[in-house]
């Protein structure tokens, strides 16, 4: 590890910053990974579209169909590509702890910066405030490397802002991603915004989080390389405009890309959120590949209208990728 447990805090208020993305993983028409093809996005993606750090093997990673040695394998692949270019940070969610400790003992040996746990369904919905409590200080009892909680709508409940808080005290606890609505974020930042650092996954939001309420982590969903190309680094602008202080062209930048956002979003099916994401990667020139059950494929009038919406969407690509070309 590069820090010590003692200096978990610190090393992320130092480090953790910036654009992190949510990997999706690319599988082969056998829906084994595609180990070539995971690479080359991760470096795609560090290298030409300057996203700071990945999360990796989470819910947009398809971890729920993965065996543990394959998001073992997922985390390696990881380290290994975006050395000397980016940060990782391991999702070891499970519902078994046994599991969770073991991936986030498999992230610390490999040299993962952080890793992200979300909080477990709970099948007996009683005290809840100290199950939880519970749970988070055990594991991090366990290893040494900083952890980011990760509360969502999809556990059946939402953290409080005063649990968060009170979570905020253990060493090792680092930050949150927290999909929950703006008034609980913005609370949480006020009573622990010194001792961990607070996100949330809304892109469209991540602007106004940075001018208004210091935010200094995106912390993290798909659009830092759906909504980019490597000609084309908008989101990267805009974060770099909104650091520097300059908020009224940050704004501007941010807003010429709701045609992106459009398209994306409505040609998305509900129920198809990663075989959608997936061809729209494909579309980018990217390595989308399939999805495994028990996610659906798109059909051939999704796709149809998903190009289309792409095509008018406005995002510039390299003359030398010619992306539609490859893609039936």
């Amino acid at each position: 590890m590069k820090y010590a447990k003692k200096d978990a805090k610190a090393y992320a208020r130092a480090h953790m910053r910036g654009i992190w993305a949510a990997a999706l993983t690319p599988f082969n028409p056998d829906l084994a990974i595609d180990e070539d093809g995971f690479r080359a996005n991760l470096r795609h993606w560090t290298e030409d579209l300057g996203i700071d750090g990945l999360f990796i093997a989470g819910k947009q990673g398809e971890f729920f169909s993965m065996s543990i040695e394959e998001r073992k394998r997922s985390f390696e692949l990881a380290v290994a590509a975006t050395e000397g270019r980016g940060a990782t940070i391991m999702s070891c969610s499970d519902q078994n702890m046994d599991v969770v400790i073991d991936l986030a003992r498999h992230a610390q040996k490999i040299g993962a910066d952080y890793i992200v746990v979300h909080a477990p369904i709970l099948h007996f919905f009683k005290a809840q405030d100290e199950t939880i409590y519970e749970y988070y200080r055990t594991i991090a009892e366990k290893v040494d490397i900083g952890i980011a909680l990760w509360s969502h709508p999809d556990s059946g409940y939402l953290l409080s802002p005063q649990l968060c808080n009170r979570l905020a005290d253990i060493e090792n606890v680092v930050a949150i991603k927290y999909s929950v609505p703006r008034q609980m974020y913005a609370e949480l930042t006020k009573l622990a915004g010194d001792r961990i650092l607070v996100s949330t996954a809304s892109e469209e939001e991540w602007l106004d989080n940075i001018l208004e309420l210091g935010w200094q982590l995106y912390l993290c969903s798909s659009p830092p390389y759906l909504l980019q190309t490597a000609q084309d680094r908008r989101m990267r602008e805009y974060t770099d405009l909104a650091f520097r202080g300059e908020a009224a062209k940050a704004r501007a930048v941010r807003d010429s890309l709701n045609p992106v956002r459009e398209a994306l979003r409505g040609t998305r099916p509900a129920e198809k959120p990663h075989a959608h994401q997936k061809y729209w990667q494909e579309l980018l020139g990217q390595v989308g590949g399939r999805v495994r059950p028990p996610m659906l494929e798109l059909t051939d009038g999704e796709k149809a209208a998903t190009r289309a919406a792409f095509e008018a969407c406005g995002l510039t690509l390299k003359a030398d990728d010619a992306p539609l070309a490859k893609v039936g």
